[in-house]
């Protein structure tokens, strides 16, 4: 008479292998025919697993690094890399063993599928060990770590699980899986390729049964992304669901998931171990700083609320990858994916109003105006100490006034060209008649910023018109710079960043493209500046003039005295010009404005750009662009660093040389 085996169950199986205290026990497979009549209580969370001495988490954190891809057809390196990979199966089977006891409520379903995928990580830690085995490292020789139990074992409802490991860890494994086996076929380590092809189907599989539950559990009305995003708590993120290899979405498409989630995924970033740096894009921080020196409020226009909104992208550029950007309004996901196929790595984005949740590396908005004391006031906190960007109070609001370009001019030593700020209308109307003696005068509202605020004279100017203006600029800004008007040749600024203990580096130069008035237009940016110059401008420039000198030493020496205290960017604005003689000049500060610049920005952009040698930056009106020229830009050698689709005003355009 043939014995029956006795059926087993689940739960029993389950124990084994989350408790059990040898190799052997836990990996022993359990029978696939079990049943699940008595799931008995829930068990209260346990601190770990039961593991053999040998692969339990070391007290002391000695840890080893997860190996590189360069040393692959080395086979200790191939051992290592898979004790890691064999540590990770071990702990999927064992946080599957841990879902199982911890909801014997959940439906009878949901568990035999995460039954059998726990059978299936307990025959990956198997295979990984033979192999790894067989490049002569056994398993428990290196520190292993408790990473995937101490994200996902506190769960508290069973949507928790399918969400942190399925979901992310799991759906990570999609990209990680494939790509490696592709190159350990490259090396000619079939075995190790056939494991991973092996796994990468299974995980298929695998992220596919959450997803199935995910989709019953999730709130209603929600897309998948939605669902998604709110279930997951840090340090957990939807990042974490992407694997450091290439994406792949075909296996995410076979797993079940969406277009709108793989698209959503594909373009999210978050740091992955630096603490991130915040950005913030405040391009009226001018007007706010004499908003709050004359104490009235500011009330943006149309044009102001558009630099905000259309150009706050260009933030992105600023940020390494592990960086956030707070914007009002982010980027559409089409637009992010075409950055990131041209090329760009994208930081995180945040939303205003979202909470940072963890640790921070510093603040970096467009300028330290009130605007952006107040937006960033709530991420204060959350800096790290002795980081070098915390959350500061406003800076003075003469650091945003042309004031203080005119006392750099002053310290350098004034030329003729030198401009005077000015407080009372006589004072004001003698200076332009001084000027009218040799030609026009320009007058400038001191707290203006790129060409605003600006009015040229002369003799035939209605002065009616004139001395309203001045009386208008006084009333609002306290006072107007009067300069001669100069025929300029040539404008360029100098990017600096000032350090901590006021440290000032020169980044580099670029060459700025402003129109008749002086309004900015663009900038062409090298990292071989002379290379923009025509030779008799460089010529003059580097012999005569000896800008070297100047933005190198002479400038840096005058900005820790004139500046105590500031830690960031700052850039100097200056410009040659010709006189009535035909000579060149060089009128070496223009203004000065302490904090980021679209020079900064476009620096940003083209080293961010792989293989760059250059390029340019312009600034676009849109209204100003014909359909077919639009096509053209779209169409052309360049990119839209926004989005043309949702811009209402301004386009940045982007060219690489």
């Amino acid at each position: 008479m043939r014995h029956l085996r006795p059926v087993q169950e689940l739960r029993e199986i389950a124990e084994r292998v989350l408790f059990a205290e040898t190799l052997e026990e836990k990996l022993r497979l359990g029978p696939a025919d079990v049943i699940d009549a008595s799931p008995g209580p829930s068990i209260a969370l346990p601190d770990a697993p039961g593991r053999p001495q040998e692969l339990r988490v070391r007290a002391d954190g000695v840890r080893v690094d997860f190996p590189g891809i360069h040393h692959l057809d080395d086979d200790r390196e191939r051992g290592i890399m898979l004790h890691f990979l064999a540590n990770h199966e071990l702990l999927a089977a064992e946080l599957m063993a841990l879902v199982l006891l911890r909801f014997p409520n959940a439906p009878k379903e949901y568990r035999a599928g995460v039954y059998e995928a726990m059978r299936e990580e307990q025959a990956h830690a198997l295979m990984y060990v033979r192999r790894m085995k067989e490049c002569g490292i056994a398993f428990g020789e290196l520190p292993v770590n408790d990473h995937f139990w101490r994200l996902v074992a506190p769960m508290e409802t069973p949507i928790d699980f399918v969400t942190r490991l399925n979901l992310t860890f799991e759906q990570a494994n999609l990209d990680f899986s494939k790509h490696y086996a592709g190159l350990f076929r490259q090396v000619g380590d079939t075995a190790t390729a056939a494991v991973l092809e092996k796994i990468h189907l299974d995980e298929i599989g695998h992220v596919g049964h959450g997803l199935k539950w995910f989709r019953r559990w999730k709130a209603q009305g929600e897309t998948d992304w939605q669902s998604y995003r709110r279930c997951l708590n840090f340090p957990l993120t939807p990042a974490r669901a992407k694997g450091l290899a290439p994406f792949n979405a075909d296996s995410r498409r076979l797993a079940g998931l969406d277009e709108d989630f793989i698209r959503h995924l594909e373009v999210c970033e978050h740091s992955r171990g630096r603490t991130p740096v915040v950005h913030w894009f405040n391009p009226n921080a001018e007007s706010h700083a004499r908003a709050a020196m004359i104490g009235k409020p500011w009330q943006p226009d149309k044009i102001s609320l558009a630099l905000e909104l259309d150009l706050e992208v260009l933030m992105l550029g600023c940020c390494r990858r592990d960086d956030a950007v707070l914007m009002r309004r982010p980027p559409s996901i089409n637009h992010l994916t075409r950055l990131k196929n041209a090329g760009y790595e994208l930081p995180e984005i945040l939303t205003v109003g979202s909470p940072a949740g963890r640790k921070l590396g510093g603040l970096r908005p467009w300028a330290w105006s009130p605007d952006a004391v107040e937006q960033l006031r709530p991420y204060a906190n959350d800096v790290s100490p002795n980081m070098d960007q915390p959350w500061r109070e406003a800076l003075p609001p003469k650091w945003f006034s042309k004031e203080i370009g005119l006392r750099l001019e002053h310290a350098l030593g004034p030329v003729a060209e030198t401009g005077a700020l000015l407080y009372k209308s006589e004072a004001i109307l003698a200076a332009i008649a001084r000027h009218f003696l040799r030609g026009q005068a320009l007058l400038k509202a001191p707290m203006s910023y790129a060409g605003r605020g600006h009015l040229r004279v002369n003799a035939a100017s209605n002065p009616i018109k004139t001395l309203g203006w001045i009386e208008n600029t006084l009333a609002s800004h306290g006072a107007v710079v009067v300069e001669p008007w100069l025929d300029r040749v040539l404008d360029f600024s100098a990017l600096y960043e000032v350090k901590p203990g006021g440290m000032v580096s020169l980044i580099g130069l670029t060459r700025m493209e402003n129109d008749a008035a002086g309004r900015f237009l663009g900038i062409q940016i090298s990292p071989k500046w002379g290379t923009l110059l025509e030779p008799e401008i460089a010529v003059f420039l580097f012999r005569e003039a000896r800008i070297l000198e100047i933005y190198q030493k002479q400038i840096p020496e005058k900005l820790t005295t004139l500046l105590p205290g500031y830690v960031g960017p700052l850039c100097v604005d200056a410009m040659v010009h010709r006189r009535t003689d035909g000579t060149l000049a060089l009128k070496p500060v223009v203004e000065m404005n302490v904090r980021l610049t679209m020079g900064r920005i476009a620096w940003k952009w083209m080293k961010r750009h792989p293989g760059s040698s250059g390029g340019g930056l312009r600034l676009l009106r849109r209204q100003t662009l014909t359909e077919q020229e639009l096509t053209e830009l779209t169409n052309g050698p360049g990119i839209f660093l926004n989005d043309p689709n949702t811009a209402t005003t301004f386009l940045a355009y982007w060219q690489v040389k």
